[in-house]
């Protein structure tokens, strides 16, 4: 029978413990884990739907072998905000989190939509908001390219509920066929208004699908709404991390946390063959992590389906037999959250 006599014991043989929204060595992850007068408290930031009763199930069914000895514990579902230095704020939303790259193409809209669901079928309120004022991409993958949104009291724009989240988009505001042809200043203050002027319901998360560069859109992100976080997305090539870099130094300068780096496109496995394939270069995602003292969350994989399925308007992970990486990538976030707050739980 194992006894458990520190917290990292407890946590090793809780590392154990597996589900779709855990990533592996979950429980090793700061702050995931706190115990008092040998009473072991677990934390979970985000609404896991049936995570918290999974994991209450297996750790008595190991008391009840007796695989493991008698101890008390609590499970604590908490999403948390983080302090900023920015004042404004999105009514009605916990957590801003700006999803970005300084360069196209590397899968950051795709990664955005993922993540939001992934997020959502944890069980988290989600909303997502395409900021790609030049090219908006949401519209079409959440297959909404058609939909408009309801003003109420000619000013406040309804959210777009798709997939079960709520979602916004300058896509939606004009047609699809038509070039946004905007200075700076213009798309800066669409932004504003996308964002201000929309009616979110009561949010955990609002991701925010950033369009590349580091100019006039993402300053006023930056600077005018509270972002209480930035995803860096990149693939492993040197010409992808040299434009990350930028991001991850522009959010430094306006005092925004950089939460986390994705690296997009990690590897191709052969369906064929199974063999795998580096096709952008290996451990990139890493590496600029390193450099800059934050966690890489995820090595997404290149996979056909990812992309048919945002070309047919029906996310990935919508599909029951996806793989893994976009949950375990929700969880990794979120974890980092929880990381970044200043709010202490208070030990039962």
């Amino acid at each position: 029978m194992r006894q458990f006599t520190s917290k990292q014991d407890f946590c090793d043989w809780l590392n154990q413990f597996e589900h779709p929204s855990l990533a592996p060595g979950w429980a090793s992850t700061a702050n995931v884990v706190s115990v008092e007068a040998n009473r072991f408290t677990i934390e979970i930031p985000f609404a896991a739907n049936t995570l918290t009763q999974d994991l209450s199930d297996w750790m008595r069914a190991a008391q009840d072998k007796r695989e493991v000895g008698s101890f008390s514990y609590n499970i604590v579902v908490a999403p948390k905000s983080l302090e900023t230095h920015v004042p404004a704020s999105v009514k009605g939303v916990k957590n801003v989190i700006a999803v970005t790259s300084a360069k196209g193409g590397v899968g950051k809209s795709t990664t955005s939509v993922n993540l939001a669901l992934a997020l959502a079928k944890s069980g988290a309120k989600v909303g997502l908001l395409d900021a790609d004022i030049y090219g908006p991409s949401v519209p079409l993958m959440l297959g909404k390219t058609n939909a408009q949104p309801e003003v109420r009291d000619n000013k406040w724009m309804q959210p777009i509920a798709a997939h079960g989240i709520f979602t916004h988009s300058i896509g939606y505001l004009v047609s699809k066929d038509e070039a946004a042809i905007w200075r700076g200043p213009m798309a800066s203050r669409a932004l504003n208004q996308v964002v201000n002027e929309t009616n979110w319901p009561e949010l955990d998360v609002l991701l925010v699908d950033m369009p590349p560069g580091t100019g006039d859109i993402q300053l006023t992100m930056s600077e005018n709404i509270k972002c209480d976080g930035a995803l860096i997305v990149t693939t492993p090539q040197n010409v992808a991390l040299a434009d990350a870099e930028k991001g991850i130094n522009m959010f430094n300068k306006v005092n925004t946390p950089v939460l986390g780096v994705v690296e997009n496109m990690s590897q191709f496995t052969c369906p064929n063959c199974h063999a795998v394939h580096h096709l952008f270069g290996t451990d990139g995602g890493e590496r600029i992590a390193k450099q800059h003292d934050v966690p890489c969350l995820a090595h997404l994989p290149l996979v056909a389906e990812v992309r048919q399925a945002g070309d047919n308007g029906k996310p990935y992970v919508l599909n029951e037999i996806s793989d893994t990486s976009y949950r375990q990538l929700a969880f990794s976030l979120m974890m980092q959250l929880s990381k970044n707050t200043q709010h202490v739980i208070a030990l039962t």
